[in-house]
């Protein structure tokens, strides 16, 4: 028996809403986005894949609420969640699995349905005790009224030595432009802030390091030869340079230089991190590819990526959560752990021009570490709703995610658009993001409401029965070149202090799909892709199951590597489509030969397929679409074939040229 996704997919919709979702996914899934996860894909395009798998035709339609109520949906790989997002919205149970903590921990936050009010009782009442211990570290007293005002950032430049002499690297001493082209900018003698081109006092005569540009080539008339100092702690490396405000009195952003009073305070903030406790050996630099970026640098623990000030901000979140009920410590947790990314001394600052959206280039902007000239120290109890802040990512990942999921918004496009041409988004009637957690399938009946299962653990020995999933939905990691173990790390050594209880931190992350040590990455992966897709081909369901992902890939160790798991699993691809994954402009893949496309890959138990595929005489590499197309097809050709597992590589290598 043939399902719709067997033979259809609505690839032209599907492109439009990708290409539009792409630029901002976090706007259109809010409630899947309260924890920092990465590589995610599009929520429409899985919602458009599930809506494939609806018997009722009438419920295909993309606007239209449910469809697959009684259906047990999987993700062995949940990664950021979007396949149970989308899944419990049409009504499946859905459960989902991964090794890593943090996406058990952020689908268990964002499915479990808490009351938003006592959300938002809980949260102020956190924020206020948060912000009386970490405020005070955070003040400055405004130039133009002498009055008292809150830090909003401090800009930071980093030591280094040139040519044997002691200097200050920063980005740009430009600071702002602002639309009439006026600047505000730092002398790069004596540091002082400068408005326009107005002349410094100092008339060049200062005992303060000078400022060098990023990029400089000569130093007092020598080309320029730097050094770092890396027996520093990689925050004593930073000074402070600026620090930005708000005038009380005129409510405009004020740049200044650090006074004797910011001084005492940033001195202050500095004796008191000696005595937080905080156990070195907790927070030791993980071995990874990523964090090899860490080490040469003589960064040996993640306590080094953050300022004093930092630390004391978690030090009271840790101490202040335990006095909450589960559900609520749990999203609490969760919102402090992923302001990290907006809160270390790795953040930079492009709020160079006035009509950026904000002033901080996160920790992660690049998938990798960063490590900037100009260093942005945000204030994370900053009582406006900017960038970074505690009171921004409540309103952004929970207070509208909550919203959002209690009445889900889809973006209207093509014919709708004319019907709603004032309205960009349209309400789901009927559906809603969440559900109730269980602890089996046995719990989840076709009478039941939407349930979840969450597993945290190797998808290669999944706790459910034979045969008890009804349809398999994923995204697997991308082979070899994205880390998201490593990189969670950053976020891992703080969660086990801030939810001690939430998750098992003990885990081997050399289970991980994507190796995060230096062990032999490419075996590593198809090993464990075979084991996991050995145990979807046993908990999917004989009849009708369907096992469907996602995939793109340049590199033909990738697609062999995948060929062999399906293989040994006993699959037999039924059809490809490909639909537009990735926004071209996207800082970590501006510039490069970067896949645009995914395909969307359906397969079947091999017994059960009747699908002839002829081998493609040649791949396309000269067109995204194309070559996703292409390889989707070869794919199956070398399934249905029973390529032997010795000539698999090598054939992908002949077809992509690559040999």
């Amino acid at each position: 028996m043939t399902i719709p996704l067997d033979t259809e997919f609505p690839t032209d919709f599907a492109n439009q809403i990708a290409q539009l979702e792409a630029y901002n996914k976090h706007h259109y899934r809010p409630n899947s986005y309260l924890h920092k996860w990465w590589a995610r894909r599009c929520g429409s395009t899985f919602r458009l894949i599930l809506k494939q798998l609806v018997a009722d035709e009438a419920q295909r339609d993309y606007y239209a609420p449910g469809g697959l109520a009684g259906k047990i949906i999987l993700d062995p790989m949940m990664g950021g969640g979007t396949t149970l997002h989308e899944a419990i919205r049409l009504g499946a149970h859905v459960v989902g699995a991964d090794l890593e903590p943090i996406p058990v921990l952020q689908a268990r936050a964002t499915l479990t349905q808490v009351d938003l009010a006592a959300l938002e009782r809980a949260y102020k009442q956190f924020y206020t005790a948060l912000r009386k211990a970490v405020s005070p570290y955070f003040q400055t007293i405004c130039p133009e009224s002498g009055l008292a005002t809150a830090v909003n950032y401090t800009l930071y430049g980093v030591k280094r030595k040139c040519n044997g002499r002691s200097v200050i690297m920063v980005d740009s001493l430009v600071l702002r432009v602002e639309p009439d082209g006026s600047t505000i900018q730092l002398c790069p003698r004596c540091h002082a802030v400068l408005q326009d081109t107005a002349a410094c006092a100092c008339s060049g005569m200062s005992d303060k390091p000078p400022l060098l540009e990023k990029g400089a080539k000569t130093f007092a008339g020598e080309p320029a030869m730097f050094d770092d100092d890396s027996a520093l702690p990689f925050y004593q490396r930073y000074v402070p340079l600026v620090l930005v405000a708000r005038c009380p009195r005129q409510k405009k952003l004020l740049f200044k230089a650090p006074d004797a009073q910011d001084w005492a305070l940033l001195e202050q903030a500095n004796e008191l991190r000696q005595t937080l406790p905080f156990d070195l050996a907790d927070f030791a630099i993980d071995p990874g590819r990523k964090s090899r970026q860490l080490t040469p640098r003589g960064i040996k623990n993640y306590l080094d990526l953050f300022s004093s000030r930092q630390l004391i901000y978690l030090h009271h979140a840790i101490c202040l959560l335990p006095q909450f009920e589960p559900a609520i410590r749990l999203n609490l947790g969760l919102l402090v752990s992923t302001s990290l990314e907006f809160n270390s001394m790795l953040c930079g600052y492009k709020g160079k021009n006035k009509r950026r959206a904000g002033a901080i280039r996160h920790t992660f902007s690049h998938h990798a570490y960063s490590f900037p000239y100009t260093a942005l120290e945000n204030n994370p109890v900053y009582p406006r709703k900017a960038s970074g802040t505690l009171q921004k990512l409540f309103q952004s990942r929970i207070r509208n995610g909550r919203r959002w999921a209690a009445k889900p918004r889809e973006r209207v496009i093509g014919k709708r658009l004319s019907v709603n041409s004032k309205r960009k988004f349209i309400e789901v009637v009927g559906e809603q993001d969440s559900g109730r957690e269980v602890r089996s399938v046995a719990e989840m009946t076709a009478e039941s409401e939407s349930r979840f299962l969450l597993l945290q653990g190797s998808s290669t020995q999944l706790d459910l029965p034979d045969g008890s999933v009804d349809y398999i939905v994923t995204d697997p990691p991308y082979f070899d070149s994205v880390q998201y173990s490593d990189l969670a790390a950053f976020f891992r050594v703080w969660l086990r202090h801030l939810l001690p209880d939430a998750a098992n931190w003990a885990y081997d992350t050399q289970d991980s799909a994507v190796d995060p040590h230096q062990l032999d990455s490419e075996s590593r992966y198809t090993e464990l892709m075979t084991g996991i897709f050995a145990e979807c081909r046993r908990v999917l369901k004989e009849e009708n199951g369907r096992f469907v992902f996602t995939f793109h890939h340049w590199n033909p160790k990738g697609w062999a590597a995948l060929t062999v798991a399906l293989q040994k699993a006993g699959f037999a691809l039924v059809n490809r489509y490909v639909v537009h994954s990735e926004n071209p402009i996207s800082v970590h893949i501006s510039g490069m030969k970067a896949l645009l496309h995914d395909a969307i890959l359906v397969f079947a138990p091999k017994e059960t397929v009747d699908v002839r595929w002829e081998r493609p005489s040649h791949i396309n590499q000269s067109d995204s679409e194309q070559f996703c197309y292409d390889c989707g097809t070869f794919l199956g050709w070398m399934l249905q074939e029973g390529v032997a597992e010795t000539a698999v590589l090598p054939l992908w290598q002949e077809a992509l040229n690559d040999a």
